[in-house]
């Protein structure tokens, strides 16, 4: 196993600046997610462990070794495409060994004392390979010990057309275990499946990087696979981090409002308000509320009322209530808003709500009595207030 890093690492397309500056250090063991829009670099930052695109400047290291200049088979990894790259012509079992056999060596970690009698594959694989020798014996343990990890043994002999979406993304996961590489690459291997394989394919590599402890970076552009699946995120942002931490850190305490409205679903709420400390307290005057700020808050806003006085308020939607559910609720955190559409989800209920000229939404107790059309009291939870500055976009709290 092996960590990697990033030392000022850069990638240009011509005039392009895909990469700018990236500095970053993927601890070993460690499950890392690169989180962003399209064109935002973390594909190409990932591509870039493998050694398909080039590094127009800077350092990375695999481990204690630098590979800039590495050949990709020999960096000791293994990828996981979002397109499955499956040989349609071989059976799930050839196309989990083809890697091992190209390489020529043992596979790694095969006990050779409990070997199979002989290989297993198409006669022409074995005839090329040799079905009784024991390199092609080692690949055969290898490779059913990784389909038996993954509930892929009852279908090592069919071909991928007759496999399920998910069946083949987990045959493209094999292929990848067997190698027991130092480092995982997965480039946003769930966004071919629907959403009930994508739950169910998430929770099995969550379980198998538990269990095997390897290195793994995962690429994708879908927040809630980020926030549950990583040990740590990397935010990133027209080629440039913008903040690496835990989920529950990025949730707490974004950097920016770029990462406040990435993370979380449904998005965080802005409203553009004016910083007021003239009298008692700080409060927060926006269009059509006014707000009283929570005193853990009221040194920073108060600095910055002092010199402006503009802010842009975040406000989580969960941390929006319909008033007349919360019990004892401070006057002072009570916003009258326009309720445009209700969506009833069962376990909850968003508001799409208007206040002023913002729009914003609200995720509410079921048994909310609100309705389209109709003013609601809500309840915003200023203790839960996040505060950016509108200018530099960085975060005051």
């Amino acid at each position: 196993m092996a960590g990697v890093t990033f030392e000022h690492v850069m990638k240009k397309y011509g005039d392009v600046l895909a990469v700018n500056d990236l500095n970053l250090d993927v601890r070993d063991k460690e499950f890392l997610v690169l989180v962003g829009p399209s064109g935002c670099g973390k594909s190409t930052a990932l591509r870039m462990i493998a050694g398909l695109e080039e590094i127009s400047g800077g350092i990375l290291r695999i481990g204690d070794r630098i590979v800039n200049n590495v050949a990709p088979k020999d960096r000791d990894i293994a990828m996981v495409f979002q397109s499955y790259a499956l040989y349609p012509h071989m059976s799930v079992y050839d196309n989990m060994a083809f890697g091992l056999r190209m390489r020529k060596a043992m596979p790694k970690g095969v006990d050779q004392s409990k070997l199979p009698d002989k290989g297993r594959g198409g006669g022409f694989l074995n005839s090329m390979f040799g079905a009784t020798s024991v390199r092609e014996r080692a690949i055969r343990a290898a490779v059913e010990s990784a389909a038996d990890s993954i509930q892929l043994t009852q279908y090592l002999d069919r071909k991928p057309r007759q496999l399920s979406g998910g069946q083949r993304q987990r045959v493209a996961l094999g292929r990848a275990i067997v190698r027991e590489p130092q480092v995982f690459l997965m480039d946003e291997p769930l966004s071919n499946l629907d959403a009930k394989l994508r739950v169910q394919t998430r929770a099995e590599i969550s379980r198998l990087h538990r269990r095997l402890q390897t290195t793994t970076i995962y690429v994708t552009h879908d927040q809630t696979e980020a926030m549950t699946m990583g040990d740590r995120i990397a935010v990133m942002r027209d080629g440039i981090l913008q903040q690496l931490d835990t989920p529950q850190n990025l949730y707490d305490h974004p950097a920016n409002m770029f990462v406040a409205g990435f993370i979380g679903s449904p998005a965080m709420n802005f409203f553009p308000v004016t910083a007021d400390a003239s009298g008692e307290g700080v409060y927060l005057k926006g269009d059509g509320f006014r707000l009283r700020v929570p005193k853990a808050y009221e040194a920073a806003i108060g600095t910055q009322a002092r010199s402006g006085g503009q802010i842009m308020m975040g406000l989580r939607p969960e941390d929006i209530a319909d008033a007349a559910l919360v019990r004892d609720a401070d006057p002072d955190n009570l916003v009258q808003a326009m309720v445009d559409v209700v969506e009833p989800l069962g376990s909850e209920v968003y508001l799409a709500c208007v206040v002023g000229q913002t729009q914003f939404t609200a995720r509410v107790d079921p048994r909310t009595q609100a309705k389209a059309g109709e003013q609601a009291t809500l309840y915003f939870k200023s203790e839960k207030m996040h505060a950016f500055n509108p200018t530099t976009q960085e975060s005051l709290l």
